[in-house]
């Protein structure tokens, strides 16, 4: 009998163990895998890593989700307007395309934490500098963020980092930082993102 419980009882702990590979795998199968060795030679895999030493194994499939639908219809919607109100406002079409992929992924509905909002991100004394009555309406949003991003240019003499950190931390901070990018996290991984899709959108054919 008692034989008869201790094998019930590995077969439960087994069915267990195989249910738990398969949910893992099925949490690793949509997200990015990183590998660690730490410095007792024991191996980590993770999809979040945290810290340092995690090399990527494998990048995750892209996942065509209702939320990437939607940026490629708005995408095909704005990006002829974007190019057209640029080039008459005398900005590089590339570059305010860039930062509108960054900021809001082409949703003229997007609010972040901060309260910036629509295709450019405008806070509202942006907007209201810019003369700018209704920030969710996109054709408003675009023109206001096109000016504030010339003025951008213009003042730090088109150095396109300096212009792109400052729309994303502000004038302010660049002056704190003797008109260095701010040491920011975030900023310093905007002006990347932003400058990678620049040189996409340079090359209409390879987006």
């Amino acid at each position: 009998m008692n034989a008869d419980i201790g094998t019930k009882y590995l077969f439960q702990q087994a069915c267990l163990f195989f249910l738990l590979l398969l949910f893992l795998a099925a949490q690793f199968a949509i997200a990015d895998i990183y590998k660690k060795v730490d410095r007792y030679g024991d191996v980590h895999f993770t999809d979040r890593p945290r810290g340092e030493g995690y090399r990527l194994l494998r990048k995750a499939p892209v996942k065509r989700s209702t939320e990437y639908t939607r940026y490629k219809l708005n995408r095909q919607r704005y990006e002829p307007i974007i190019r057209r109100r640029a080039s008459r406002l005398g900005i590089d079409p590339a570059l305010v395309l860039a930062v509108v992929h960054t900021e809001s992924y082409y949703d003229k509905n997007a609010i972040s934490k901060a309260g910036a909002v629509g295709l450019m991100q405008l806070m509202p004394e942006t907007a209201e500098h810019y003369g700018v009555n209704d920030r969710k309406n996109a054709l408003e949003n675009i023109d206001g963020g096109m000016k504030y991003l010339k003025h951008l240019l213009n003042k730090y003499e088109f150095n396109l980092k300096l212009a792109v950190a400052a729309y994303n931390a502000g004038e302010t901070a660049i002056a704190k930082y003797g008109n260095k990018i701010p040491p920011y996290p975030e900023t310093q991984a905007y002006v990347k993102r932003v400058l990678a899709h620049y040189q996409t959108y340079l090359n209409p054919s390879s987006s």
